[in-house]
Order: structure tokens, then sequence, then C-alpha cells
């Protein structure tokens, strides 16, 4: 990845239509939630010694007490607001973005995308590392320039009023704002959503502009899949992992491409609710085993359900499973763009290389790190900033 390769650094007075941003948690807004929290109404204990009904109650109850009495409320604007962060509107809606300039002349601009159950923040720990590379013992070639932007109705970007806000067009937002910034040549990164986002604009931005782009998850077309023959040993594990997700931890995804604003009352009124509803798929989907608490700690974990919470972004969120599974523009198509793929070994969905490579055509990394889940940035950052490197050294 040539960090000089037609890569221009904007200055910031050619860059227009960005209003600065800063995250402001007020007093009233903590005592509003402590109050909450102290007022719980809280359900029986599960009748069974383990997760499989749910987040237990002991857990949950303890997480709760400790974001009431001991957890750091500041916290999330103390971490956001170490970069600078700016609203831009893009067809009709507000973008909240992080845009951090890295101080290695040439570096390679980058748009970042979380996806659900996560937010922005799961990237403060690798912000640094990506952005100063030399500074943190790797080399110059490999610095970024981050755009991290917060989805449409996620954290503190706008939430849409009206329908069709999918993957795709939130891949053209992200084309739009790269141009907006007054970048020539980029790349684009995410998991989960951010996957599709990423994977999205693989097919819709141009291939003068696009350098290409990095997952570390992906979906690809069950019938091509076929085409190739029985599972091999390896595969058969991602099928199972598949089948067991499908049979077991779907509801979540089914009601939010349903009903989202039916599940977004309860979640939007009660914070232990909107907890429970995110730190479930957190132990679900991470690298942790049976202990959570290896993989995040309590301020973590809270400092993500803080910014659902304090944007009330419950509905919102989940109306993003509502636009893009209720349209199947763009399902499976294959993206032609230069890309790399990083598979940790704990997330919910797996592709095998020679599946991955029946959609991204011009798959030029497959990586295979030794830790990490469906939220590699937040919970193995050194494995995440490996794989990026790695990964957007192959799309040279």
């Amino acid at each position: 990845m040539s960090t000089a390769a037609g890569t221009q650094r904007p200055s910031r007075s050619d860059i227009t239509e960005l209003r600065p941003f800063r995250v402001e948690i007020t007093d009233a807004v903590i005592a509003d939630l402590r109050e909450r929290l102290a007022r719980t109404r809280w359900p029986e204990k599960e009748p069974v010694g383990d997760w499989s009904m749910g987040i237990p109650l002991g857990y949950v109850q303890g997480l709760a007490e400790y974001w009431e009495k001991s957890y750091d409320m500041q916290r999330v604007a103390e971490r956001l607001n170490r970069y600078e962060q700016f609203m831009t509107t893009i067809d009709g809606v507000d973008i909240h973005f992080l845009h951090v300039r890295s101080p290695v002349e040439g570096a390679t601009p980058c748009i970042m995308t979380h996806g659900w159950p996560g937010s922005v923040i799961e990237f403060v720990k690798v912000i640094d590392r990506l952005v100063d590379p030399v500074g943190h013992g790797g080399d110059a070639s490999d610095a970024l320039e981050l755009v991290i932007p917060s989805l449409p109705g996620y954290g503190w970007s706008g939430k849409p009023t009206v329908t069709g806000w999918s993957n795709e067009k939130i891949a053209q937002a992200w084309i739009d704002l790269m141009d907006r910034l007054g970048y020539e040549r980029w790349v684009a990164q995410g998991g989960d959503w951010g996957a599709n986002v990423s994977t999205a604009i693989g097919r819709l931005a141009d291939p003068a502009r696009l350098i290409g782009i990095h997952i570390n998850w992906g979906l690809a077309d069950p019938a091509k899949l076929a085409e190739l023959g029985g599972p091999n040993e390896e595969e058969q594990r991602y099928l199972d992992r598949l089948q067991n997700a499908t049979q077991a931890e779907v509801g979540y995804a089914v009601e939010q491409a349903t009903k989202p604003q039916t599940l977004g009352y309860g979640l939007t009124d009660s914070p232990v609710g909107q907890l429970a509803w995110i730190v479930e798929k957190f132990k679900t989907w991470s690298d942790c085993g049976d202990d959570l608490e290896s993989s995040f700690t309590k301020d973590e974990l809270l400092d993500n359900v803080m910014v659902y919470w304090l944007n009330a972004a419950a509905a919102s969120s989940a109306r993003l499973y509502w636009h893009s599974f209720t349209s199947s523009v763009g399902t499976f198509d294959e993206v032609p763009a230069p890309s790399a793929y990083s598979r940790f070994p704990a997330d919910n969905v797996a592709l095998s290389e020679r599946w991955a490579r029946t959609r991204y055509t011009d798959l030029r990394y497959y990586g295979t790190p030794q830790r990490g889940g469906h939220f590699a940035a937040y919970e193995a950052p050194a494995e995440f900033v490996a794989e990026v490197r790695a990964g957007l050294r192959a799309l040279r």
C-alpha cells in the first residue's frame, strides 16, 4: 500500500460543510441514568446455570450496580474527545465521525466502519497504533489517516426519518464523505455491518479512487458454495457454527429486521434492558470462553452501552436490519475491488479462503489470527492491527 500513490492530505481550509463536534454528557443525563438504574424492576432468576436462556440475572445485576455506583460516567466523552470529531450532513442525515490525522506524511486514508451492537468506541484501542506505527514499533509505510463514522442511527449520527438507508446507501454516503474530505485514493475497512458497507464500497466506488477493502467478517452466496462440492473439515466446522447461530442466536436479528420500532420502546426506556440486549452478544461472539471479562473489562462493556444509551439509539440502530434485510440489492454480488479478509477464530460467521474467493474475486490476503472474535479491534487490538496492516499491504 503506497502511502504516496495519488494521496494528498487536504488542508482544513479546503474542507467545507464540516462542523467540529465534542461529546458532552450533562449532569442531568447522569442523574437520570442513575435514578433509572436504582429503580430497575428485575425478572426472576433463570432456571438454568448458564447463558443458554440469555444473559443471567446475577451478571446483569452486578454490572448494573457497577454502572450506577462505580463507573465513571464521563469515560466515553474523555476517550472520544481525545480525537478530532466532526459532523457533516449527507442526504439529509447528520454523520458523526472521528478524523484522526497521521504524523506520517502521505499516510493512506482509511474509512473504518463499526457494526451492531458496536460503535466507534470499538476502535479507541487501535487508533494511535494505526495512525502512528513508528511511535508504536511499526513501519511508516503502514501509517493510516483514519475516518471513523458512526453509522446512521448509531452513536451521535442522525437518525434517518425515511426508509432506504441500507448498506448500499451508507456505502455511497461514505464515498461522498471521503470525496468531501478531499481524499484522492483510500481504503475501506470494517466488520459486521461495517464489513457489509465496506463490501458495498468495493462494488460501488470508482476503482481509480479505491485502493481496496479489508474486512473481518463476510458472507458468500450459498449457491456458489454448493458449486464447489462438499465442505472440507474446516468448512464443516464453520457450517456447524452457522447452524448453531441460526438455531440459538438469530432471534435478535429477526426482531430487529421485522419490528425494530416495537423493540425500541423498552430498550430506550430501560438502561438495564439496553445493557442486557447488547452485552449478551459481546459474550456470545467474543473469544472469551465462559469468562466475558477475560476479553472486556466492565468499563469497556459499559463504554459501548453508554454510546447507545446517551443517544437513545435502540430503535434507530435496529432499523438498519429492517432497511437492509428488506432489500436484496447487492446481497451476494461479486466484489471486484482488491480485497483482504481476516478470519478471527471466535467470530460468529467465518468463510474459508475458497468460499471467500467466490465473492471477493480479487482476494489478495486471507488472514487467520490466533485469537479474537467479532469485536476484534476492541477485544484483540494487537492482532487486529497486525491483520489490518498485513491485509492493506497486500492491496499495494
